[in-house]
């Protein structure tokens, strides 16, 4: 008669390990389904903790905290995600975002660069760049940043009107003109909040014919 109390051999170990690993990653994704995402976190950790090369779950855990706002675990889960893959623009880019959203610009723009390096046409990240940039008060960089987002991505309203504003701060007139009629083209309220906000109504308002510049068009 064989006992059913023996020792395991590496390739069970490895098989009820991996069994674990994959029931508690599929509770993770399902609670992170259902919106219960403090239990998806548990769940993912866990799943990290018996497989702590898993690439997915650092991710999932770097993701569920910048949601969450808690940007210091986010950051620590990014800075592991990319010890597992060194060369993923959009984790980069990702781990630039909770800087920047952190307060921590140099970083962030270090982070959105090395996105950047990998993915060049990742507008995303250039537009990370401008926003970190304004936020030091570099405004002409930033102005070449959001024009970069701007090329990438011609109809992103948000990107020429930053790129607007930046160019005001940068003490470039003219191509805030440009950038206004750039942007009236496709989004004459945005263009016409720009107008509004660097106060050049009495110049500028004949490039946004189509609503005027009464009060009520600005809110």
């Amino acid at each position: 008669m064989v006992s059913s109390r023996r020792l395991l051999g590496p390739g069970s170990v490895v098989c009820a390990t991996g069994f674990a690993y994959r029931r508690h990653y599929v509770r993770a994704w399902l609670w992170r389904f259902l919106g219960h995402d403090d239990r998806a976190f548990a769940e993912y950790l866990t799943a990290y903790r018996l497989r702590p090369d898993d690439l997915r779950s650092a991710r999932n855990l770097a993701c569920i905290a910048a949601e969450k706002k808690r940007y210091a675990e986010a950051e620590q889960w990014f800075v592991e995600s990319l010890r597992l893959a060194p060369d993923d623009a959009d984790t980069h880019y990702n781990h630039g975002f909770v800087l920047e959203q952190a307060g921590r610009p140099e970083a962030a723009i270090a982070a959105f660069s090395e996105a950047l390096r990998r993915k060049p046409a990742l507008d995303c990240a250039w537009y990370g760049i401008g926003l970190a940039r304004a936020r030091l008060g570099e405004h002409a960089a930033a102005a070449e940043a959001f024009a970069r987002t701007a090329a990438l991505q011609p109809m992103h309203g948000e990107a020429c009107y930053l790129w607007g504003m930046a160019c005001h701060r940068a003490g470039r007139p003219q191509q805030v003109a440009e950038v206004v009629e750039r942007l009236a083209s496709f989004d004459a309220r945005l263009a016409a909040r720009l107008v509004r906000d660097v106060g050049r109504q009495d110049d500028l308002g004949q490039l946004i014919p189509d609503i005027g510049f009464s009060a009520s068009s600005h809110r």
